[in-house]
């Protein structure tokens, strides 16, 4: 009896189990990016007032499991305005909602991506790499911006000196100044030289969006110097909906950052605003590199009818730090007191820390934008904008001798107080030493609009125009007397004999006058499983020098003729999509870049001009694979990079003292190949992993031989000039990376992440133009390292709002390894100079939204 009583309960038991596992659904769909039906990589997918739910695939799929009966499903994605649906779920069932288009929580976000020229995963034939703001925030901590790129196929990027914002970042080997860099589709590479100074946007990780990064020609429809890739950052917009937020952070080395974000919503009269403003303050890692910056972003939006809308943008980010400029020996830092913090760059006055080299700048750049939808097959995007930028880098004036007087051994601070007494003992003599700025100011208008019209169902028209006009003021200033009343000076031919004060300019004072007109276009072409495209490009760019130091002015060679150079590219590619997981794509193109400022006006006046200098040639093809399943998606690029006629200008002293020859080396050729593999595997809703390898080879091509020397008349003189670096590695970047990394969710909006990067083939940094003898080995090659980083997230409920906690530790296991290293005279070690890579440290941030 007792058996059989057991028997019926467990049968009991059994049909209620199956009774209410029968009694379930499901729901099914894909979930997609409204703007460019891109999927969306772990939306989530939540059966309303429960925890039941899942995240969206690798392909933006999902599949849910809910009990039968009328239920809600709310689908969301940061970003995005969620969206809800009603469903009667039936036993067994499955309801398909098909594709759910979410569209963007931020007023005129799609218009601004137009002149952002993002790639479309599957679809643009460019290898690409996007960066969420969500990773920005979880993984960037108190690093420098480039470096939440630092998993990136191709990228190596370093905090160089080590001060607030000296980051840098090299793409496939090439520095900055050949990686385009594009806010919002505004290019920001210096005008002059092509550089991107990162300390002049400390604040743009808090207002960014997404960041694109487009490895070679890239799908920038202008002309911009994108040999290595191109680096899209996109800015939030305005938000649809009212709210904001606020946090703060600390970190190591009295790291501190606090911040508030406000929006208005969009109301019923097409009006929206959103405000952030932000301060970030703290001793620095490295000695000496105290730093204080605030930063802001405002963006004003007016809907007027369905067809237009006018957007004001402004942000920036004004900052002041110590710079650690000196690299030193190995040998140096393993004596000094601090190891590989020492920076021998500043000093004590009255106890306090004055800084010898630093950083100030501050440049907003303010827009105005319209967007016009013609009709339902053509648009017009115009953006007019000005960025004006006030700072530089501070340094030594005078005799440099008194700053190498220490307060104690060679370790210590520099003994300013022994100046201020050396400069007063001088009495009517003036300044000895002192303190002064050398400043990069700058005014830049641009306009930037862009024609988009459909010419039939799968072929799209894109054609637009990029004028710029830049005026870079150049000069040193003093900035302290350090206890003298004024610096005597004849550097200004216009005012021989000066006694300087704090403010003067001095040593030198020119300006560079550049203007920028180009026109683009593009055709796009889109049917079933092909996307393709080709593209052409047409620039000039003119310089002139003014110099008001050298010349009288009086005098017409104050200011120079306008020169101008003609640059154009022609770049085309394909994308097949052999079925919904596999695509390949190959891209090819062709682009001359017109010569930098300094290679025109190549002796810093106005009289040695090099009116006919060559502009640069490269010509780059590339092959890729794309894979996307449900949990796996991967890709594999292999790119060749032809860089020709590189120009370099050698100076050598002539026979005469004070005088000097020069050589133009033209011919240089550079050959950057490489094999470039990325992916994401997503095992389960709680764990994926993600990890790249980046194999690498960078060289020179040729040697030059037999060139000739001339001197400051343009008039042959001396022996041939011979340049030996056929095959020679190209520095300065790692050929070699390696990225492996995992995110698991512990518990219920708790997750973790660890990622492992790997550096190897970094080569020392070297002049390539003083190898002029034959058979010197390679530049000193730095050890290879490894570095452990993680972070933790937990989101939780706040007194009724969302808020979220975030600590990382960054080098985990406190490695030592050489970040940049300048090859010395041997090519090895114990020459070389160099500057440490960070210890371990940590920052934790808590945000709240309302």
């Amino acid at each position: 009896m007792r058996n059989l009583l057991q028997k019926m309960t467990l049968v009991v038991a059994l049909t209620f189990f199956m009774g209410t596992a029968m009694a379930q659904g499901f729901v099914k769909g894909t979930v997609v990016d409204a703007d460019n039906s891109e999927t969306l990589l772990g939306a989530s997918v939540v059966v309303k007032g429960t925890t039941t739910g899942v995240s969206t695939g690798l392909s933006g799929t999902f599949n849910l499991s809910v009990p039968a009966g009328s239920q809600t499903i709310v689908i969301q994605f940061i970003g995005f305005v969620p969206q809800e649906f009603n469903i009667d779920v039936q036993e067994g069932k499955t309801v398909d909602l098909g594709t759910i288009a979410l569209v963007s929580s931020q007023v005129g976000l799609n218009e601004v991506s137009v002149f952002a020229s993002l790639a479309i995963d599957r679809k643009t034939p460019v290898a690409i790499s996007s960066v969420s703001s969500q990773l920005i925030e979880d993984k960037l901590g108190s690093q420098e911006f480039p470096e939440i790129l630092k998993s990136t196929p191709g990228v190596y990027a370093t905090k160089s000196g080590g001060g607030f914002g000296d980051g840098r970042m090299n793409l496939r080997g090439f520095n900055s100044a050949n990686v385009a860099v594009m806010i919002n589709g505004v290019p920001v590479n210096d005008m002059e030289n092509g550089w991107v100074y990162w300390s002049n946007w400390a604040g743009l990780s808090d207002v960014t969006r997404t960041m694109q990064v487009q490895r070679g020609l890239g799908a920038s429809k202008v002309a911009v110097p994108s040999i290595g890739g191109t680096v899209n950052v996109v800015t939030k917009t305005t938000d649809v909906e009212q709210g904001g937020n606020v946090y703060t952070s600390i970190g190591n080395s009295g790291y501190q950052k606090y911040g508030v974000t406000v929006s208005t919503g969009l109301n019923e009269n097409g009006w929206a605003a959103t405000v952030s403003a932000a301060r970030t303050k703290g001793d620095g890692y490295i000695d000496g590199t105290q730093f204080d910056g605030f930063n802001f972003f405002v963006n004003i939006s007016k809907s007027f009818g369905p067809n237009h809308t006018l957007s004001f943008s402004s942000f920036g980010a004004k900052q002041q730090h110590g710079q650690r400029q000196t690299r030193n020996l190995i040998s140096t830092y393993a004596a000094a007191e601090s190891g590989a913090r020492f920076n021998p760059d500043w000093g004590l006055r009255d106890g306090n820390v004055v800084q010898v080299e630093d950083n100030f700048y501050f440049k907003p750049q303010t827009s105005l934008n319209h967007y016009w939808t013609i009709s339902d097959k053509s648009s017009l995007s115009t953006a007019l904008y000005i960025s004006t930028g006030t700072g530089g880098g501070g340094g030594r004036g005078g005799e440099n001798g008194l700053f190498d007087i220490r307060m104690g051994n060679f370790d210590q601070p520099m003994d300013i107080d022994n100046i201020v007494s050396t400069n007063r003992a001088a009495g009517a003599e003036g300044a000895v030493s002192w303190l002064r700025a050398s400043h990069n100011d700058h005014v830049w208008y641009g306009v930037l609009s862009t024609f988009n019209t459909e010419l039939s169902e799968n072929l799209d028209l894109i054609a637009g125009i990029d004028l710029r006009d830049y005026v870079g003021h150049h000069f040193y200033e003093v900035t302290d007397l350090l206890g003298a009343a004024y610096v005597f000076s004849n550097d200004d031919i216009n005012n021989p004999n000066a006694a300087l004060q704090v403010g003067d300019k001095y040593n030198y004072y020119n300006d560079g006058n550049v203007g920028w007109q180009g026109l683009f276009t593009q055709m796009e072409y889109n049917k079933d499983k092909i996307s393709a495209f080709i593209s052409g490009s047409l620039s000039n760019t003119s310089y002139q020098r003014v110099d008001y130091f050298q010349y009288l002015d009086t005098d017409p060679l104050q200011t120079t003729d306008k020169y101008n150079f003609m640059g154009f590219g022609i770049k085309g590619g394909a994308n097949y999509r052999l079925t919904d997981k596999h695509n390949v794509f190959a891209n090819i193109g062709y682009f001359e870049k017109a010569a930098g400022f300094d290679a025109v006006f190549q002796g810093y006046d106005n009289e040695h001009i090099n009116a006919n200098a060559a502009n640069q040639k490269i010509f780059s093809f590339e092959l890729g694979y794309g894979y996307r399943g449900e949990k796996l998606a991967a890709n594999v690029n292999l790119y060749n990079t032809q860089w020709n006629d590189r120009t370099f200008t050698r100076f050598i002293p002539g026979a005469v003292a004070g005088t000097f020859n020069f050589v133009n080396l033209l011919g240089v050729n550079a050959l950057h190949q490489g094999i470039e593999i990325d992916f994401t595997y997503k095992a389960s809703k709680k764990f994926s992993a993600y990890g790249m390898l980046s194999l690498g080879d960078w060289r020179w091509n040729n040697n030059l031989e037999n060139v000739q020397v001339y001197d400051e008349n343009q008039q042959p003189v001396g022996d041939p000039y011979n340049l030996y670096i056929k095959d020679v590695k190209v520095s300065d970047a790692a050929q070699t990376t390696a990225a492996l990394g995992f995110d698991y969710q512990i518990m219920p909006k708790t997750n973790i992440t660890v990622d492992y990067n790997y550096y190897a083939n970094l080569y020392a940094d070297y002049n390539p133009e003083k190898r002029t003898v034959e058979g010197l080995a390679d530049p000193w090659k730095v050890p290879a390292y490894g570095l452990f980083d993680a972070s933790i997230r937990y989101a939780f409920n706040f007194g009724g709002f969302d808020a979220t906690i975030i600590g990382r530790v960054n080098n985990v296991f406190d490695t030592e390894y050489i970040a940049d290293a300048l090859d010395g005279n041997s090519n090895n070690w114990d020459t070389a100079l160099v500057w440490y890579g960070f210890g371990r440290t940590f920052n934790i941030s808590a945000k709240i939204n309302f």
